[in-house]
């Protein structure tokens, strides 16, 4: 099967230039100028509009059972509609009962994934730490492609590890060569204040963020971070939601730690002010973790990105029906903590990044693929328009308008935190692997068409017994030197 790009802007996150781009057996065989089409070749009319490395979506939760119920968008239903965003690949998580193995639960991720119509990997949970889970990460991550391991610190008394679990696995992950992920809040707080709210009787979903304030998110974001650079590990911390925690991660780049910061693009343009509307069913719909921050955080996301101390943008997509979020309409405690997105993202970051001026085109394209190929080991396989890279490209129209709405969406989902939002900037055409999936108006997707993707583990770095020696090393010759 071969198909031939033509007539368009080739950009990637390093360059900008005119080119045809040509595809053959889901892989890109030539990029440049006047390319001849082979005979039944499929041609795609690029013209006027910029061709780019599909999106990569790095934090996902597709089926997901959390809090007593089950996400609704699965792994045809949420990646298809990521397709139709310009997002031919999604990172998902799999999450452990803290009880079990996280092998078994790798496996029962696979078998639920296998419906994908789109590429797709896992970062994996630590939700426990014993000699068996220590092994299973060996397993995972030497056998099975898995480089990322995720940790929340969060959620008390279901999946949050305390301290003393935290090191120890973030010292596996270090011997392993896999990164460290983070959900950065300090459950212990989260839990108090939450107890202390529904005492003085706020119960609604005003509760949830004025249970999470920044410092709890800030204060988190710098202890992982802290433990990882004792132990030298390098950490990722996902969704960044507030300047507390962007300035741990910046503290961290500047002083030449290997850390990395996610930005959700709901983050970027929705305020708290949702959680105070009238409407307690809309209110709860928004209820997600960290949550929406007061305006002024979001500037200083949006300077994050600029300046590259927030190198990715996800969505976290974990999507719950008001049914669903109804369960905690008398306890803000019990509201389902997730919402949409993977279908929006790329259009709402061109639209209020690249069409305001915050961001170019090519920086565009980092934050939304190239940076998360790198930063989790699949570029140039992904991220990449260039001979060998998986063909994963999206046909960009930066002109193309449309209001995002629950009406129009391919999510399964009965709300759009998005709703009404006209945005500048879509997917006219959206490639997987060589194959045309999204015309700009309609999906042509299968189940079981995408496929697992490993992601090779890193060279150690040396260890944190090491670093230290090497410093007491350094320290007596410089005292020598004087």
């Amino acid at each position: 099967m071969s198909l031939m790009i033509r007539g368009g802007t080739v950009v990637t996150a390093d360059e900008t230039r005119r080119a045809d781009v040509y595809c053959e057996d889901g892989t890109i065989k030539a990029v440049g100028e006047g390319l001849e089409a082979p005979a039944g070749a499929e041609v795609v009319d690029a013209g006027g509009a910029l061709v780019m490395p599909g999106g990569i979506d790095p934090h996902t939760h597709m089926e997901l059972p959390f809090m007593g119920t089950v996400t609704t968008d699965d792994f045809f239903t949420g990646p298809a509609a990521a397709l139709a965003g310009g997002t031919t690949m999604i990172i998902d998580f799999v999450i452990p009962d803290p009880e079990g193995r996280p092998m078994e639960a790798w496996r029962d991720w696979m078998q639920r994934a296998a419906k994908a119509p789109s590429d797709y990997s896992f970062h994996v949970a630590i939700t426990n730490w014993n000699e068996k889970i220590e092994e299973d990460m060996g397993v995972l991550a030497r056998e099975h492609g898995v480089n990322s391991f995720k940790h929340f610190m969060a959620y008390k008394g279901a999946i949050m590890l305390d301290d003393e679990k935290l090191l120890a696995s973030f010292a596996r992950c270090q011997e392993l060569g896999a990164l460290c992920t983070v959900h950065a809040e300090n459950g212990e707080l989260v839990w108090h204040l939450q107890q202390q709210l529904l005492a003085q009787g706020i119960t609604g979903p005003e509760g949830h963020p004025q249970s999470r304030p920044p410092e709890v998110e800030g204060e988190a974001a710098n202890r992982a971070i802290r433990i990882a650079q004792v132990l030298n590990a390098p950490i990722y911390v996902v969704h960044v939601s507030c300047k507390e925690a962007l300035e741990a991660v910046t503290r961290a780049r500047l002083e030449g730690q290997r850390a990395y910061g996610e930005c959700l693009v709901q983050h970027l343009v929705i305020d708290d002010s949702v959680y105070y509307q009238e409407d307690a069913e809309t209110a709860r719909a928004y209820v997600m973790s960290p949550p929406f921050r007061p305006k002024h955080h979001q500037e200083a996301l949006w300077r994050g990105l600029q300046s590259g101390n927030l190198q990715t943008t996800a969505t976290d997509h974990c999507a719950f029906c008001a049914p669903q979020k109804a369960a905690g309409k008398d306890d803000f405690t019990k509201i389902p903590n997730g919402t949409s997105g993977v279908e929006d993202r790329m259009s709402v970051l061109w639209h209020h990044g690249v069409g305001s001026g915050r961001l170019t085109q090519n920086e565009f394209v980092a934050l939304t693929s190239t940076n998360a190929a790198r930063i989790f080991n699949i570029y140039p396989r992904k991220g990449a328009l260039q001979p060998g890279a998986d063909a994963d490209i999206v046909v960009w129209d930066p002109a193309k308008t449309r209001t995002i709405s629950v009406e129009t969406h391919h999510q399964n989902v009965d709300f759009n935190i998005f709703e009404g939002m006209e945005v500048s900037g879509a997917a006219a055409t959206t490639i997987s692997r060589g194959r045309k999936l999204w015309d700009g108006s309609t999906l042509n997707v299968e189940e079981g068409t995408g496929r697992y993707v490993d992601r090779p583990t890193f060279p150690p770095v040396f260890d944190a017994v090491a670093r230290m020696q090497a410093i007491k090393t350094a320290r007596r010759v410089e005292r020598a030197d004087a």
